[in-house]
């Protein structure tokens, strides 16, 4: 009994410790692999007809594949720590040794401790990853995918903010472009002379794609008088826009390629110009949230991978870790939507299905003895 009780508060760092979380680390690594190979297959036959038609070359495909593997990981590395921990426990479980380690007193807690720790070592390393190498390598992605495989001019180097198009005798700005709204927001026309001198500008605060084309309001046309001075007037119908909602998608750069920091910047930048900020703020929230699946999974896991009364084996297992991502992406896709809508706060529309399935989680967690 006295063992027993010394068993019951074994402390870390042990070598059962060591064995769990080795067993833990084999099983994290192949599923990683496994799931990104199979993650960027996807993504190829998702992308297979516009390159295709596009005719780029096989190193021009091999690049942007290359250039997509630390997104890929960072999206997929919560789930890969899902399935490790229910196939390393559930084979640790078929083959008894969790029942002798219940039997010489440890409780499901316990054992699972060196799982949670690691699994916040990798929270850690996710965040860090989406703020080292998925920046840089998602803008280069990005630019092969635009320049070299979609053949669109790189006519932007600030994404969907200050944007500067080229168009026939004239000069395009557009201080921010909506991607989930598709309106502009402070559009400027600048009209060029034969020899490229400036003749004047257009000014409109707001134009919406109406399906065909741009509808604005309260277009300006501003000219130069012969004395130099300018006249304004107001005209219904300024010079053509010809880039559809698609084309300036392309110039657009995803919350991904920005930095935590950076993006906190562009949030501010936007506000200064009384642009609104919702979805932004929604993806800096989301920056935070994200790393934090994989402690919630193995919070998850745990419970289901021990549990006495399971079997099935290796499919029951598999059907298990299918649900439970597949009910987390449901429910962050559902709040993430709301989120960008403006339906729910930028922080809780990030955190909510962090903080259920977290809830959740606690509960069968703690159930488990």
């Amino acid at each position: 009994m006295a063992a027993r009780e010394q068993t019951r508060f074994l402390p870390p760092g042990g070598i059962l410790d060591l064995y769990l979380a080795g067993g833990f680390l084999r099983t994290f690594f192949s599923s990683l692999l496994i799931i990104t190979a199979l993650f960027m297959i996807v993504d190829l036959f998702d992308r297979a007809g516009t390159i295709f038609e596009s005719g780029a070359s096989l190193w021009t495909v091999i690049c942007y594949f290359f250039y997509k593997i630390p997104i890929s990981v960072s999206r997929i590395i919560g789930f890969a720590t899902l399935f490790s921990t229910l196939f390393g426990l559930g084979m640790l479980a078929r083959s008894h040794e969790i029942t002798a380690m219940r039997a010489s007193g440890l409780s499901v807690q316990r054992i699972a401790l060196p799982l949670v720790c690691l699994s916040f070592a990798i929270c850690a390393a996710t965040f860090f990853l989406n703020e080292s190498l998925v920046p840089a390598f998602s803008n280069r992605a990005d630019d092969i995918y635009k320049s070299e495989i979609k053949n669109k001019q790189q006519q932007s180097l600030f994404g969907n903010r200050d944007i500067w198009i080229r168009g026939d005798g004239s000069f395009i700005n557009i201080d921010h472009f909506d991607t989930n709204t598709n309106a502009l927001e402070g559009v400027t026309i600048f009209v060029l002379n034969r020899d490229f001198s400036l003749q004047g500008f257009v000014e409109f605060p707001r134009g919406r794609w109406n399906g065909k084309k741009w509808e604005v309001e309260q277009a300006v046309e501003w000219r130069f008088l012969p004395d130099g001075k300018m006249a304004s007037q107001k005209i219904e119908v300024p010079p053509a826009i010809a880039e559809t909602p698609e084309d300036l998608k392309l110039l657009a750069r995803d919350a991904s390629e920005f930095t935590y920091f950076d993006l906190q910047k562009q949030i501010a930048d936007m506000k200064a110009k009384g642009i609104d900020t919702t979805a932004y703020e929604v993806d800096l929230q989301i920056k935070l949230a994200l790393p934090f699946i994989s402690p919630l999974m193995v919070l998850l896991a745990v419970p289901f991978a021990l549990k006495k009364n399971i079997s099935g084996g290796v499919s029951l297992r598999f059907g298990i870790a299918m649900i439970i991502a597949c009910g987390y992406w449901v429910l962050f896709s559902f709040c993430i939507s709301l989120g960008h809508s403006g339906g729910l706060p930028a922080w809780l529309a990030a955190w909510a299905p962090n903080l259920i399935f977290t809830m959740t989680g606690i509960y069968f967690f703690t159930a488990e003895e």
